[in-house]
């Protein structure tokens, strides 16, 4: 049986938004980051929160979630994000570059379709700043159908909390194991890599 996948966004969870004036919380470092065909000259400022690493590689260590970056990072939340923080290689969820001008073009993240696509009948918690009422529905509907959801919304201005890990590993042992999988659905999309 696969472990429950732990969903996990980057903006507005491990990189806090700015507040009104323009500051971070002073648990955050700047990095100059450089994205997959980013022009070198041109570098992304990025917060982080250095006691972050040490606390997904317990997470990952407990051996209860298999840890998956969901995110418009994408394969950068591997490559660029992930080793700031010294975890190991993680697979993602590769989704797409959609033309939108709100998150929520229907109503809901605009990841969520991508994701539940992505999962089949896999167990997941997701963490992620910007979730509506629709889309804790969805996780209610979808755990009322067997497939257990658990949907952890940080602040996007203070980001992810010692708490949040703390409530997803609680909510995991409360579950019990996950179902077997279903032939057919594997949960996996191309952007899934084994770890490098």
């Amino acid at each position: 049986m696969s472990l429950p996948h732990l969903l996990l966004d980057i903006d507005g969870v491990l990189i806090p938004f700015p507040c009104r004036d323009g500051t971070t919380p002073d648990t955050h470092l700047r990095h100059d980051v450089l994205p997959a065909g980013r022009d070198p000259a041109d570098p992304v400022a990025v917060w982080l929160n250095p006691d972050h690493g040490p606390i997904l590689r317990e997470v990952i260590r407990t051996g209860l979630v298999s840890l998956t970056w969901c995110t418009s990072w994408r394969q950068d939340a591997a490559t660029v994000i992930g080793p700031l923080l010294d975890l190991p290689p993680l697979p993602y969820v590769d989704l797409p570059h959609p033309r939108i001008t709100t998150s929520h073009p229907r109503g809901y993240l605009w990841k969520r379709d991508h994701v539940d696509a992505w999962l089949g009948g896999a167990p997941a918690a997701w963490i992620d700043d910007d979730f509506t009422s629709l889309d804790h529905i969805w996780a209610a509907e979808r755990t009322a159908r067997g497939f257990p959801t658990l949907l952890v919304q940080p602040d996007p201005g203070i980001g992810l909390q010692p708490g949040h890990l703390t409530a997803v590993l609680d909510w995991v042992r409360k579950s019990g194991p996950p179902p077997p999988a279903r032939p057919g659905s594997s949960g996996r999309a191309a952007g899934d890599r084994a770890p490098r």
